[in-house]
């Protein structure tokens, strides 16, 4: 079946929605998991971050090869892998090694799948149409992994864990359906031949460094990777937060935490393309220093939230969603109009690994500090834990104001 090229998008869209099922599908069971195999806190996070370690070792790859190959093979391999990832998850994982593992996989499997995406799209479409496509597309990955929360805390429910991970697989192999069946193959597939793709093709330090040298680029990336190493720290112990203070408070809430999560996360995708449109008034590096700010004032105020009514902390919970994302596409528009031309893809490359780096980080982060402040039956440890990860952002703004972040570029 053919589409016309904008009506790819319709398709992506959906295959990226199925593909990212598996985002949320461990912070939902964390705490089950922890029971079952005494976990530690670090532990927890650890497992939380090997997903993001899967993404950010195969990212490069799975970029350097869509510049040799037709990204549409390299998507089909990603949403084997991700499914392959989730199942593993669901039948064979026992322990916190092997949970490592296959978390692994379903990172891999996402960085083959997110990034080839986009550019199966940019491979198809008429560049006049193309920046409204790319838009929508990066909108619905906050889309995507609100249903993750929503359906993962459904079968657990209903089913339990294990059961989670497995039918949540469905979701990427829906993905790598979607791709097989109704997006047809480049007339002219740049594969010729062998693959030559050396090591400086994956990593190019050499141009790394030169992003790094530029002050504009190199704050937008820090920026980046403090704000993901939040986002992604919250995203995943947010259920777990949630069961406690319903705990602490005595009266249940609303709806039930996973489903809480859900909905939450779904603020972030309106904040995203909003803070982007004030930003263009009230300058990107203000507005990304405001918002960080901002966020960590709510994270703290979020993480002090226990006991108190559930109204309260649901709507702290969604002004600190709110305001983690207010500047994230900000943070990738203003990387893309500050990098040098010549080396804007390994700009975005960079961007896209340091920011998993970030994502990596933070999950651990938030586990160890709990741990070594009273584990997560204590109150002062959660405040403590999400101090240990709005931080970064605060330290973010002093250090690039001080070295005069943004004076000589473009708002």
């Amino acid at each position: 079946m053919r589409f016309r090229s904008a009506g790819y998008t319709p398709l992506m869209l959906l295959a990226q929605t199925c593909a990212l099922l598996g985002f949320a599908c461990y912070a939902v069971v964390l705490t089950a998991l922890q029971e079952e195999w005494h976990l530690s806190n670090l532990q927890s996070g650890l497992i939380a971050s090997a997903f993001f370690f899967g993404y950010m070792l195969a990212v490069p790859l799975a970029t350097a090869l869509t510049d040799r190959v037709d990204a549409r093979k390299v998507y089909l391999v990603g949403g084997l892998i991700a499914t392959c990832g989730l199942l593993g998850m669901g039948l064979l994982a026992y322990n916190f090694w092997t949970a490592l593992l296959f978390m692994a996989l379903n990172g891999a499997g996402l960085a083959g799948t997110y990034m080839p995406g986009l550019k199966i799209l940019s491979d198809r479409i008429q560049s006049g149409e193309l920046t409204r496509h790319i838009a929508f597309y990066t909108a619905f990955f906050g889309i995507g992994t609100g249903f993750s929360y929503l359906c993962s805390g459904w079968i657990l429910s209903a089913l339990g864990w294990h059961y989670v991970f497995s039918l949540i697989a469905l979701g990427p192999l829906a993905a790598f359906l979607i791709v097989l069946i109704f997006i047809p193959a480049l007339q002219h597939d740049k594969w010729k031949g062998p693959i030559n793709i050396r090591l400086h093709d994956i990593f190019p330090v050499g141009k790394w460094k030169l992003v790094l040298q530029d002050k504009n680029a190199s704050g937008f990336i820090f920026g980046y990777t403090a704000h993901t190493l939040e986002l992604f720290a919250s995203r995943s112990w947010i259920v777990a937060f949630f069961a406690f203070c319903a705990v602490a408070s005595g009266e249940s809430f609303l709806l039930a935490a996973t489903t809480l999560a859900g909905v939450i996360n779904f603020f972030g995708v309106p904040a995203s393309i909003l803070g982007n449109e004030i930003a263009l008034r009230v300058g990107r590096q203000k507005w990304v220093c405001i918002v960080m700010l901002t966020s960590a004032v709510l994270g703290i105020a979020f993480a002090c939230s226990t006991g108190q009514s559930w109204w309260l902390i649901v709507a702290l919970a969604i002004g600190h969603a709110i305001f983690i994302m207010a500047d994230s596409s900000t943070l990738t528009a203003g990387l893309v109009i500050s990098a040098q031309e010549n080396i804007k893809g390994a700009a975005m490359g960079l961007h896209s690994l340091m920011g998993f780096g970030g994502g990596l980080l933070g999950p651990a982060i938030f586990g160890f500090v709990l741990d070594i402040s009273g584990s997560r039956s204590s109150q002062v440890a959660w405040v403590w834990a999400y101090v240990a990860v709005v931080i970064w952002g605060v330290l973010f703004v002093i250090y690039e104001r001080r070295r005069g972040w943004g004076s000589a570029a473009s708002a």
